[in-house]
């Protein structure tokens, strides 16, 4: 199943989800009561329904389950739901969350630590150690804002620009070393592709305004433009500056000029010979292979980056460990083992997802030496950036969403107002944390 599917009920949920955090009346970041930390017993967990995560964590349990008797897991596919995020939730607000969920989104994770239907992992010996010797330094940006850790950072999928190389072929474009790297190498092109015909349009990202979606256009290119930079540091909006109004000026010019759609695609436009281009993970390596014959690039600049210092958006799920666990101290060991260097290496084999561990393609040579089409992105994945922490990141993605929606994909009044706009109200929803 395509990602973009898996994931377009996300915003859906965002109201509801919403509305279960205010009525939990839980505060703080959960926990559970202490002997709950300490204790062990047989679990529960959830997986993706994703046929190739449900293949890993099947054998994953099957192993764990081998080497311990007295401490038996049961794995099932997350529940039937709207998003996986509305599942987790109402199962937080009913008390029957399971040990773990290998499908946590991180734009979710504040409002369940909200809701208190989290554990912080930190709170356990070797729990923040873990986190950061497994993740390096990318595991900061899945700290809570006050500390503490309420997910443990698990795979990304970090996108990357797709194309067609038969289009770009056909448009006179060199389909082996096409130019994309800066923005007016992008644009031009852009236009050639569309203008000599071969595509309808370069690009064409879903021009609707669910707030999941800034994370498939604007949030990698600004990424790409600042050097690693989130969408919030320090508490503050960072893409009203003069990066952010770049890349939304990129995204404007390819508007305007017709070369993305202002309506939506029923569809996936990059596999129907809709778009010339897309913004996808490694997901994308197994569902195009025998569709399209594409070639992948980082996402541009304004002056052109090289790929080995360009971000983009990490496009994680990770793993939370709910406070209605009974038994937390084998959950955290189970979390442990199925985050371990052989078990990562075998989600890395069978799902090409990127584990989210420091030195990746050392740490795997062999895959990667063996799935050369997945190299660039074991590289990429070093290089990524998240979405803001905290209970607010829904509403500050969706803020940022509406006026990019109406400056940017519309065209609608002043462009760079309308991000400062955006910028205080997400400055306001920072503080409340």
């Amino acid at each position: 199943m395509q990602r973009r599917t898996r994931i377009a009920a996300t915003a859906t949920a965002a109201v509801a989800l919403l509305a279960l955090t205010a009525c939990s009346g839980g505060g703080g970041g959960g926990g559970g009561a202490s002997d709950a930390v300490s204790a062990r017993g047989d679990i529960t967990i959830w997986y993706s329904n994703n046929e190739q995560e449900v293949a890993w964590g099947k054998a994953m349990v099957e192993a764990w389950n081998a080497e311990n008797p007295d401490e038996q897991v049961t794995g099932q596919e997350i529940p039937a739901g709207k998003s996986s995020e509305e599942v987790i939730g109402a199962a937080i607000t009913a008390g029957t969350a399971p040990c773990l969920v290998f499908n946590t989104a991180p734009s979710a994770v504040g409002q369940f630590q909200k809701q208190g239907g989290l554990v912080d992992l930190a709170s356990f010996e070797d729990g923040a150690s873990y986190i950061e010797e497994r993740s390096g330094e990318s595991a900061a940006q899945y700290e809570a804002p006050d500390g503490g850790y309420f997910q443990m950072p698990w795979k990304s999928n970090p996108v990357m620009i797709f194309y067609n190389k038969d289009m770009f072929a056909t448009a006179g474009l060199d389909p082996e070393n096409p130019e994309l790297s800066t923005y007016d190498d992008f644009l031009a092109t852009s236009r050639t592709l569309v203008e000599s015909g071969a595509a309808p349009f370069a690009i064409n990202p879903a021009p609707t305004s669910e707030f999941f979606q800034t994370q498939f256009d604007f949030l990698p290119l600004f990424a790409a433009e600042t050097g690693g930079m989130g969408l919030v540091e320090d508490g503050k909006a960072t893409f009203a500056g003069d990066e952010g109004i770049a890349v939304a000026e990129f995204w404007k010019t390819l508007y305007d000029e017709g070369l993305s759609g202002r309506e939506q695609y029923q569809g996936d436009a990059f596999a129907d010979g809709e778009a010339a281009m897309a913004i996808v993970g490694p997901w994308a390596v197994s569902v195009y292979q025998d569709a399209v014959n594409w070639g992948a690039v980082p996402v541009p600049t304004s002056d052109g980056t090289a790929p080995e210092d360009t971000y983009t958006f990490s496009d994680a799920k990770n793993v939370g460990l709910y406070s209605a666990c009974e038994n937390q101290a084998t959950a955290w060991d189970v979390l442990k083992f199925a985050t371990s260097e052989e078990q990562d290496g075998q989600l890395l084999e069978l799902t090409g997802q990127m584990p989210l561990r420091a030195n990746l393609p050392d740490t795997y040579p062999d895959y990667f030496e063996a799935n050369p089409a997945y190299t660039q992105f074991g590289d990429q994945a070093a290089r990524t950036v998240e979405v803001p922490a905290g209970s607010n990141t829904v509403e500050m993605l969706q803020d940022l969403r509406d006026a990019y929606t109406r400056a940017v994909i519309s065209g609608e009044g002043d462009l760079e107002e309308a991000l400062t706009a955006a910028a205080e109200k997400v400055d306001a929803l920072a503080e409340e944390g």
